[in-house]
């Protein structure tokens, strides 16, 4: 495995929580709770908190970088960053420029994950055509490799307007690190390999073990880049409390929900309780359980896909705040230490 420091943080798409009788709370406080929870990441000493764009009823985290800011204002030490960034529907100029304002307020702790969108509500949202999805993320991902060059731009495309030797401000005074999440392409792989970003494979379903080839094939490709080596980082859904048995009642009725919602479009199939407890079971792709389970099962798959971070999609639509504060809080202090011993 290369040298990397071990990394241990969390991913939220700022699901809809709710209350002890079980109904909804607002969005609003929804971004309110999401704002503690990152405060809460960092007391407990995580290393990143991550927060996805979505655009839905029930995931209503459309400006994640206003989110991310009001969590730097109150915390000293956690990197924060996307979780991801749709770039395909955005505009790279002013993904730049929102990831370095937080990079300023943050003290240098912003980081970005770049994705194509396996949700693609914001495609017509933003008014984009999904027929030109290759294309936007491929333009658009090429743009935003110029601008972290820094210096004045010059760049063409069919995408978007052409800049000409344009200065594109705040400039950033300490690095930007930049990964792109990989869902299930080999395409996405070299290409975050040919502009040097680092690897995040997001794994929802299935043998994280899968995903090996791509770890090799990231090696591969940046050597053939004439690239150095660069870290490689999972992204995986869980849910973590005092004992395996109660982790696995909390989360499976709200998973059983979820995905049977939003597999209406996205053609996923609805779980049985036997596929989710074998997604929950020592080679799925849920870590779900104690924090002794959880870790056991995190080493393992850093150990496997020669990654060196792990970031938890905590939460899920329907748990209340309180369940996910005690989830960060044996996160950060029981699975994370853990993780560390069971690498070192």
């Amino acid at each position: 495995m290369t040298d990397f420091p071990l990394v241990i943080g969390l991913d939220t798409f700022g699901d809809v929580t709710s209350d002890e009788q079980g109904r909804p709370v607002s969005h609003a406080q929804t971004i309110r709770d999401l704002v503690e929870q990152g405060v809460k990441a960092d007391e407990v000493g995580l290393d990143f908190f991550g927060i996805g764009e979505h655009h839905t009823d029930d995931f209503p985290l459309s400006a994640a970088d206003v989110v991310l800011s009001a969590i730097a204002a109150r915390t000293q030490n956690i990197h924060l960053g996307s979780a991801v960034t749709v770039l395909s529907s955005d505009d790279p100029v002013r993904v730049f420029q929102r990831y370095s304002t937080l990079n300023a307020v943050s003290n240098g702790r912003a980081e970005v994950i770049l994705g194509r969108g396996s949700s693609v509500d914001s495609f017509p949202l933003f008014g984009y055509d999904l027929a030109d999805y290759e294309t936007l993320f491929e333009e658009k991902t090429n743009l935003f490799a110029e601008l972290l060059k820094g210096g004045r731009v010059s760049w063409e495309g069919k995408t978007r307007a052409a800049l000409h030797d344009q200065d594109v401000v705040p400039h950033l005074d300490t690095p930007l690190p930049t990964w792109i999440g990989v869902g299930g392409s080999p395409q996405s792989v070299i290409r975050a390999a040919h502009y040097g970003f680092n690897l995040m494979l997001a794994i929802i379903g299935g043998s994280p073990s899968r995903f090996a080839p791509f770890s090799d094939l990231y090696h591969r490709a940046l050597e053939q880049f004439g690239r150095d080596p660069l870290p490689i980082g999972v992204h995986s859904p869980g849910h973590v409390a005092e004992t395996d048995a109660q982790a696995r009642e909390e989360f499976w009725p709200r998973y059983l929900e979820v995905i049977t919602r939003i597999g209406k479009t996205r053609g996923f199939a609805t779980p049985t309780k036997a596929q989710y407890l074998a997604e929950v079971g020592p080679k799925g792709a849920l870590f779900v359980g104690s924090p002794e389970t959880v870790a056991q099962k995190i080493a393992a798959t850093l150990k496997n896909l020669k990654a060196t971070r792990f970031d938890l999609k905590y939460g899920m639509g329907g748990l209340t705040h309180e369940s996910l504060m005690t989830n960060i809080e044996l996160f950060g202090t029981q699975v994370a230490p853990r993780v560390r011993e069971l690498m070192a």
